[in-house]
C-alpha cells in the first residue's frame, strides 16, 4: 500500500534475480515497460530428496500520469547459498517513495549477500535473518541513496533442508497452499504489518506516531475516531503514520527497510519470522508484492494457482487478474511481482508438519482482502495438496490482462518465452484487452 504519495506510494518496476542459480532482474533501466518472466526452473534438496519447481513474473504498473515510471518491485532467487545444496533463498521487494527502485534493488542485493556470508546461517537461521535485516537497513541509511522518505518492504523465504524460514518486513505476503481434507486452503506464512493490526498500531503510537487516514488528516473525518475496520473494507483510505507536527511521511505500513524519517516514529526493519516444517502434503507457496493482494485474497490466489500444474501459467494468470482488477477499481495499477514454488516428491520423515513461530511473529490476524484466511503460527498443522506438474492447461484457460492503449508495444521478453496473442477491441474505458497465452 505504501506511502501517501499517490495514495499508494510512488512505485516503479525494477528488478529480478537469478544464479548459483542467482536470479536478479535483467535489463533494469533499459526498458520502462518490462514484463519479466523466468523459465521454469528446478532445484533439488538432496538431504531430504525432494525438489522445488518454480517460476516468477514481474510487471511494471500502469501510471497514466507517469508513463516512464520505473518498476519499483524487484525479486531475488539465490540457490545453493554458501555452496550448500540444501539452502535456497527467495525474496520479493516492493520499493516506495522517490527513490523506491534504488532502495528495492539495494536491499535485494545486500540482504542475500549478508545472509550468504553469515557462518551461523545453517545452524541458526533466525538469528542470521535478524542480523541481515538490521545490517542491510544500516547500510542503506549510510549509502548514497536518499532513504529519508523512501524504502522497501521485503517478503523472503529461506529454505534449509525441509524447513522454511519466512521473514517479513512490510505488507507484501507469503502464502502456503495446504490440504484440509478434500480442499486446498491458503495459509498465510506472513502477517501484513500495517496500522490495521492492533499490536502494530499500539507499537507505533508508543513511538510517537499519529495514526490517521488521509481524510482524517485533511479534516474530512473525525481524527479522534481511531477505528478503521479492516483492510478489505477500508483499504481505499487506510490509516497511515504521520509525525506529530507534520503531514509526512504518511506510510500505510508499520515496518520497512530504509525510510529513515518514518523510523523515528516506529517504522522499523525488524522482521517477523515464522518457521514451517514441510511435509509431503505441502503443494506450493506463493511470494508476492501487495500489487497482487490489493484486490485478491490469499485464498483466491491459491485457488487460481492450483488450477495450473505449471507455475509459469499460474504466475501469468494471477498477474493478469490483478492487473485487470486494478484498472476496474482505479485509474492506474501497482507494480506486480509473483513467485510460485512447487514442492515435489517430499516424503514424510516422521515430522508432523507443525509450524513453529519465532517469538517475533505476530498473533494471527486477517490480512488485506483475506477475511477467510488467517495466519497460523503456533502448534498448527500445515498440510497441503500434492499436484503433479503438467502442461494440460490449454490457452482457453489462460487469464486476460488489460493493458492501456499507449502500452500497445511488443513486450520485452527476458528468460522464458512469453507469447502474447491479442484480440483488440475498445472497452468503455478505452483500454486494449490482451489475452496472455503462455
Amino acid at each position: 500500500m505504501g506511502c501517501v504519495h499517490g495514495r499508494c506510494c510512488s512505485r516503479y518496476p525494477t528488478s529480478s534475480d537469478g544464479d548459483s542459480k542467482d536470479f536478479r532482474q535483467i535489463g533494469a533501466g533499459k526498458s520502462k515497460h518490462l514484463l519479466t518472466q523466468r523459465s521454469l526452473e528446478t532445484i533439488s534438496i538432496p538431504s531430504r530428496n525432494f525438489k522445488l519447481l518454480y517460476s516468477v513474473l514481474t510487471q511494471r504498473g500502469y501510471y497514466p500520469d507517469q508513463p516512464d515510471k520505473e518498476n519499483e518491485d524487484s525479486f531475488v532467487i539465490k540457490t545453493r547459498l554458501q555452496g550448500n545444496p540444501d539452502i535456497h533463498f527467495f525474496g520479493v521487494f516492493d520499493g516506495h517513495g522517490q527513490f523506491g527502485a534504488q532502495c528495492s534493488n539495494f536491499v535485494k542485493n545486500r540482504l542475500v549477500e549478508i545472509l550468504a556470508n553469515d557462518p551461523t546461517l545453517y545452524d541458526d537461521p533466525i538469528t542470521a535473518y535478524n542480523s541481515a535485516f538490521s545490517a542491510t537497513n544500516s547500510e542503506l541509511h549510510d549509502s548514497e541513496i536518499d532513504d529519508t522518505m523512501s524504502g522497501t518492504t521485503a517478503i523472503t523465504v529461506l529454505i534449509v533442508g525441509d524447513t522454511l524460514y519466512v521473514a517479513n518486513v512490510g505488507d507484501s505476503r507469503a502464502v502456503m497452499a495446504v490440504k484440509r481434507r478434500n480442499r486446498i486452503v491458503a495459509e498465510d506464512l506472513s502477517s501484513d504489518q500495517t496500522p490495521f493490526r492492533k499490536d502494530e498500531y499500539e507499537r507505533v503510537k508508543k513511538c510517537g506516531a499519529r495514526v490517521l487516514s488521509v481524510d482524517q488528516v485533511e479534516g474530512l473525518k473525525d481524527p479522534n475516531v481511531q477505528s478503521w475496520g479492516d483492510e478489505e473494507s477500508d483499504g481505499g483510505d487506510p490509516p497511515r503514520l504521520w509525525v506529530q507536527d507534520g503531514m509526512y511521511p504518511g506510510t500505510a505500513f508499520t515496518r520497512s527497510v530504509g525510510d529513515s524519517t518514518a523510523e523515528k516514529i516506529g517504522v522499523i526493519a525488524e522482521p517477523e519470522v515464522s518457521v514451517v516444517q514441510l511435509t509431503h502434503d505441502h503443494v506450493f507457496f506463493v511470494v508476492a508484492s501487495d500489487g497482487v493482494f490489493e484486490f485478491l485474497s490469499s485464498q483466491v490466489v491459491v485457488d487460481m494457482a492450483a488450477r495450473y500444474g505449471d507455475p509459469r501459467d499460474a504466475c501469468s494468470a494471477i498477474a493478469g487478474e490483478s492487473y485487470k482488477l486494478w484498472l476496474e477499481n482505479e485509474n492506474r495499477t501497482d507494480d506486480i511481482t509473483i513467485l510460485i514454488v512447487h514442492i515435489k516428491d517430499l516424503i514424510n520423515s516422521g515430522m508432523d508438519g507443525t509450524a513453529v513461530a519465532n517469538k517475533s511473529v505476530a498473533s494471527p490476524r486477517q490480512g488485506k482482502g483475506s477475511a477467510d484466511v488467517s495466519m497460523h503460527t503456533e502448534s498448527e498443522m500445515y498440510q497441503s495438496i500434492r499436484t503433479d506438474v503438467s502442461d494440460t492447461q490449454g490457452p482457453a484457460n489462460r487469464s486476460q490482462v488489460v493493458v492501456p492503449d499507449q502500452h500497445r508495444r511488443p513486450f520485452e521478453l527476458v528468460g522464458w518465452r512469453l507469447a502474447v496473442l491479442c484480440e483488440e477491441y475498445k472497452t468503455s474505458k478505452g483500454l486494449l484487452l490482451l489475452s496472455v497465452w503462455c
